[in-house]
């Protein structure tokens, strides 16, 4: 990873944020994005720099469809600097439990710049979804487990904890344990490889079996899991060894059988959400997932910068 000198000085301008981004995304030259004719097969540049034309028939031909190197990127229309996008994407890569947008919009645009820190809360959004990219199957030992995001019961406001929303929704589930107003999320890890992460909408056992299934390899070698009697109908799906550990009866370990990688993983992201985010809402929180599965899957990656902006066309 380039240390933030060697960052500032590899992107001095936006027109070589522009540059890097048109290497990023078309390695094998220019691409209309929208019929995917390549540079020269009637889609021609521009006076103006990064900026070309198709006139394929199915860009209208004659008339022609003209797009920009932003067009159909996380940057399209944007009136903010692509230095400040790109510092932004770099500060949220290098913060091991990410970083908030009021602390962006401090270090990035100043106290008395004047910017509304939506701006800072949208362009980190927009860098969520770009940080994405399927790291499954996962291969060899893995590690599956559940958990809840959200606050303590206890540290609630009077009206929002379990008691009055249960008055309120009598449906909702009655043990503690499962965390009354939290959201639950799926996680896989391959050891020493990526993790993945996905908001669910419950904990029974074909949800976990169809989330195995997705993100598991029927090459695994093993499969390690804590005592939920669910996955045991995983198992009956899978073809690979399925190993159980009881955390109930205080066992975490049993040779290779443990699911610490996981668990280290939910503990990073619940760091990153108290401590950073403070706060996280349900409609937001697979943009969150997002964000640390990439961080953790390109740990190891010298050009994770580059990654992050290959993947940032829609």
């Amino acid at each position: 990873m380039l240390s933030f000198d060697e960052f500032d000085r590899q992107f001095p301008t936006d027109e070589a944020c522009k540059a890097y981004i048109v290497a990023k995304r078309w390695p094998n030259g220019v691409r209309c994005p929208r019929c995917g004719h390549s540079f020269g097969n009637r889609v021609y540049a521009l006076k103006k720099p990064f900026t070309w034309t198709c006139c394929n028939v199915e860009c209208g031909g004659r008339k022609g469809y003209r797009f920009s190197v932003t067009s159909g990127t996380i940057f399209q229309d944007t009136k903010v600097s692509l230095r400040i996008w790109f510092k932004i994407g770099y500060l949220m890569l290098t913060a091991k439990k990410g970083i908030s947008s009021l602390q962006v919009r401090r270090v990035i645009f100043g106290e008395d710049s004047g910017t509304d820190w939506r701006t800072a809360w949208y362009i980190c959004h927009r860098w969520r979804c770009a940080m994405r990219g399927d790291a499954f199957p996962l291969e060899g030992e893995v590690e599956a487990d559940e958990t809840f995001i959200g606050g303590k019961d206890a540290n609630r406001h009077w009206d929002k904890k379990s008691a009055q929303r249960r008055k309120a929704d009598p449906r909702g589930p009655l043990d503690e344990k499962i965390g009354y107003g939290k959201v639950e999320v799926l996680g896989a890890i391959q050891r020493k490889g990526n993790v993945v992460a996905k908001v669910v909408g419950g904990m029974d056992a074909p949800t976990l079996a169809s989330f195995v299934r997705q993100t598991v390899s029927d090459d695994v070698t093993l499969l390690a899991t804590d005592e939920n009697p669910a996955y045991r109908y995983v198992s009956r799906k899978l073809s690979a060894r399925h190993e159980v550990v009881q955390h109930g009866r205080s066992e975490y370990v049993r040779g290779n059988v443990h699911t610490n990688n996981i668990e280290n993983f939910w503990s990073l992201l619940k760091r990153g959400v108290v401590g950073t985010f403070h706060n996280v809402s349900k409609d937001y929180l697979p943009l969150y997932l997002n964000e640390f599965s990439f961080r953790h899957n390109n740990r190891q990656n010298p050009d994770a910068f580059g990654e992050m902006v290959t993947t940032c066309s829609h």
